[in-house]
């Protein structure tokens, strides 16, 4: 795993809390997101999202693993308070968010190599954008949106999860 850049301040953010009926609430302090494809449509940022990162990073400590397909991944979130990290494979992922500490860790991403990272998390999120999204990460995933502003809107209105995910 290779460390790109990072533009987090030193204070520790708040977390989020979900109450979720019959189940121990999930107490997420950490997101852990994918670029190509997730963040980005052909390697470009899309609307709106630096912005609902900034908001986020008040809440959660946010890392982008990348494997930058498009080279561009930096560049876009270059003022975004966010951790970029270049990766290989999805077993860096899936190691990366265990060493966070899986059950305090929630994980947006796309592709293939996004599943075991959402296994792993306490809370996964599939998006099923415009570039797709592989068949195997909808399975593993505990939400799925088609677009990732309304999977980042999930984290800021906590009660839609609930709503989402209550049995």
């Amino acid at each position: 795993m290779n460390r790109n850049r990072n533009q987090k301040s030193d204070s520790k953010p708040a977390g989020i809390r979900i109450e979720l009926p019959d189940e121990a609430p999930l107490v997420l302090t950490h997101l852990v997101l994918d670029f190509t494809g997730t963040l980005s449509l052909d390697g470009t940022l899309l609307p709106g999202v630096a912005g609902a990162l900034r908001r986020l990073s008040r809440y959660l400590t946010i890392t982008v693993l990348t494997a930058d397909t498009f080279g561009t991944a930096a560049a876009s979130l270059g003022r975004v308070p966010v951790d970029v990290r270049l990766v290989k494979t999805g077993k860096d992922k899936k190691k990366f968010v265990r060493g966070l500490g899986g059950q305090s860790t929630v994980a947006i991403g796309n592709g293939r190599n996004d599943v075991d990272m959402l296994k792993t998390a306490a809370l996964g999120i599939a998006v099923a954008g415009r570039e797709g999204c592989a068949a195997e990460l909808v399975c593993a995933a505990d939400i799925l949106v088609c677009d990732i502003r309304d999977a980042l809107g999930l984290l800021s209105h906590p009660l839609r999860i609930k709503a989402t995910l209550r049995r």
